[in-house]
């Protein structure tokens, strides 16, 4: 049996919002925001899935300061909310920064100094515009140093701002649906693997990260299976390790995420349920980051990365992409 349920799909994101007028930016034009039909909660507002799926990766507030790779959420929101700032103008300076990133636009010059400026990512400004809602009109989490540091940072200039209503951690909310099960199984895992990878580049380079994956990233994946008791893979039709090599099925539903996401159709994961076993099926897909690695060699992979590649994996097949294309599909299974 299969279920098909509207898709939430996976990515990371780093907000380092501006209001700074540029020729580039149309700052004039401020975001509709129309009130929901239904009252929101806390629980059930699609900006919290949405964040936690594409920023947490990155933004994740229980990572300790010293191991960030970008500020936490609440961050964003001390600097882009004033007390006279409105939800348009908040969700109309965030979605006209992440729509083209750059130094010049960027307000948070620390967070830049320390992380450098996120790359661009092919977000909807229907998804930014949730995003955006939910971080103004809701009590977000924040690492419990954040309020300590923010003032102690800006000598007091800055001030702490978390406002809204009490937000329940989503992290760990029970998932009901097999959908939702297998969502979270994958987040997990994604932010587990990308907190690693990301801390790697961010101190040691692409190279670096390279090295890393070959040698991390299969035992960070089992211990995030044995730790929420699910089979857990990454496959992929154009495999770096061929151990990621997707089944006759698994390519099957590859090559249909790839004609949807070509056509800009919607996509939804998969789950298959038989004999009290679940089978979630999603995409992952591949951002400016991913580039770095899986890009054009000389174009978007630096000659030094490219020859680690072909060094530690001399049947690599997983180059050539662009963003928002199908690098491969988490297959998880686990108990019903």
């Amino acid at each position: 049996m299969k279920n098909f349920i509207k898709s939430i799909p996976i990515l990371a994101i780093t907000l380092l919002v501006s209001c700074n007028q540029n020729k580039n930016s149309d700052y004039s034009k401020q975001v509709e925001i129309k009130e929901p039909s239904i009252a929101y909660s806390a629980s059930n507002h699609p900006g919290k899935k949405l964040m936690e799926s594409k920023c947490y990766v990155c933004h994740n507030p229980s990572t300790d300061h010293d191991s960030r790779i970008a500020p936490p959420m609440v961050a964003i929101k001390s600097h882009y909310i004033g007390d006279d700032t409105t939800k348009e103008e908040f969700v109309t300076a965030m979605w006209n920064f992440v729509r083209e990133p750059s130094k010049d636009k960027a307000k948070m010059r620390g967070a830049v100094k320390r992380f450098g400026v996120m790359p661009y990512q092919p977000f909807s400004e229907e998804e930014i515009k949730l995003i955006s809602e939910y971080i103004y009109d809701f009590k977000i989490e924040e690492p419990e140093w954040f309020k300590e540091h923010i003032e102690e940072e800006s000598k007091g200039k800055m001030k702490y701002r978390n406002d809204g209503k009490a937000s329940a951690s989503s992290a760990s909310a029970k998932a009901n649906t097999p959908v939702e099960r297998g969502l979270q199984y994958a987040l997990n895992t994604k932010k587990e693997l990308g907190k690693n990878l990301m801390g790697t580049i961010q101190k040691k380079g692409t190279k670096e990260a390279v090295t890393f994956c070959n040698k991390r990233a299969y035992p960070i994946t089992d211990s995030m299976a044995v730790a929420q008791n699910a089979n857990i893979k990454r496959v992929s039709d154009k495999p770096r390790n061929p151990n990621n090599q997707a089944s006759t099925k698994e390519l099957s539903i590859i090559s249909q995420y790839k004609k949807a996401i070509a056509n800009n159709e919607e996509y939804k994961p998969i789950t298959e349920v038989e004999n009290g076993k679940v089978t979630f099926y999603a995409p992952i897909l591949t951002n400016s980051m991913c580039l770095q690695c899986h890009g054009t060699p000389r174009k978007t992979i630096q000659p030094e990365v490219f020859k680690t590649i072909t060094s530690l994996y001399p049947e690599d097949k997983a180059i050539g992409y662009d963003v928002n294309e199908v690098r491969g599909m988490w297959s998880i299974t686990y108990n019903q």
